[in-house]
């Protein structure tokens, strides 16, 4: 997917919902560095309590030595509250906004380790001498997109046009599809969370189908989203069924011929040791 001539590894994390006491969640996160990406994009919702900077500060640890892009869903801005489960079938537009979260001291020491806040901003970065231009929105779940603040097509020379979103929403991955972005990634779904075997997810919590609940896919004619199944879950409905946590880690390939976008090969992850190599996504 990248225009040079060598691979560009993406660890993909998203929705680690941390508060304290979860040492197991911490642990995992904490071993990603291992991967050695070569940078890092977080999709949001990494906070579920309002002590938990110190818990996601610890939990990406030597990641954030890394290069490092962000953007923010709705559970950094607010806590979870308790919902009723059948509003996720018969009333998806309700929404349950807990107490404001400390995300503004989150943002602080992500900027202050070097990583960029994406959100309604553009950026070009330079990583692993490759020229990656990366713009994101902030979480349409709730409302919060502007994706006429970011718009239009990248107008200088790069290796690799990177959208970034909490929620795939239909016309935010449209918004980049016609800009002509090589990949989205998002959250927010958890993979649907509780998923049917022969059957996938049940619901996916925002307008994308549920066919791309999670993992790789095509969007549109040139652009390719990948959805994080995430790391964790709201307290109040910690259950998953056969939808494993996960990181990915995205090998973005050279693209075999000009304007033609290579699959991302996805790797690491789901649920499993980063040494596993597993596949997460794809």
């Amino acid at each position: 997917m990248t225009a040079a001539g060598r691979t560009l590894r993406v660890l993909h994390v998203s929705d680690l919902h941390l508060r304290p006491g979860q040492r197991l969640e911490r642990r995992f996160v904490e071993g990603l560095a291992a991967l050695e990406p070569d940078l890092v994009v977080d999709t949001g919702d990494n906070l579920s309590h309002t002590r938990a900077v110190p818990e996601v500060l610890r939990a990406l640890g030597g990641l954030l030595d890394r290069p490092g892009v962000v953007v923010w869903g709705s559970n950094d801005y607010h806590g979870p509250r308790p919902k009723n489960p059948s509003d996720y079938l018969f009333r998806p537009q309700h929404r349950v906004l807990g107490p404001e979260l400390p995300w503004r001291d989150l943002r602080a020491a992500f900027l202050e380790r070097g990583w960029v806040d994406a959100t309604h901003t553009r950026h070009t970065l330079d990583v692993g001498g490759l020229r990656v231009a990366v713009a994101g929105v902030d979480d349409p779940h709730i409302g919060r997109d502007d994706h006429d603040r970011i718009a239009g097509p990248v107008d200088e020379p790069c290796d690799l046009r990177l959208g970034l979103t909490h929620s795939p929403e239909p016309r935010v991955l449209d918004a980049f599809a016609a800009d002509g972005y090589d990949l989205v990634l998002a959250g927010h779904t958890h993979g649907g969370q509780l998923r049917l075997p022969g059957y996938g997810a049940i619901v996916t919590n925002c307008g994308i189908d549920r066919s791309r609940a999670r993992g790789a896919s095509r969007w549109g004619a040139h652009m390719r989203l990948h959805v994080s199944a995430g790391l964790g879950t709201s307290p109040y409905a910690p259950a998953r069924f056969a939808c494993r946590p996960e990181a990915t880690l995205l090998e973005l390939v050279p693209r075999p011929l000009a304007g033609t976008p290579a699959a991302p090969r996805a790797t690491g992850g789901e649920g499993r040791p980063p040494s596993a190599r597993s596949g997460a996504g794809g």
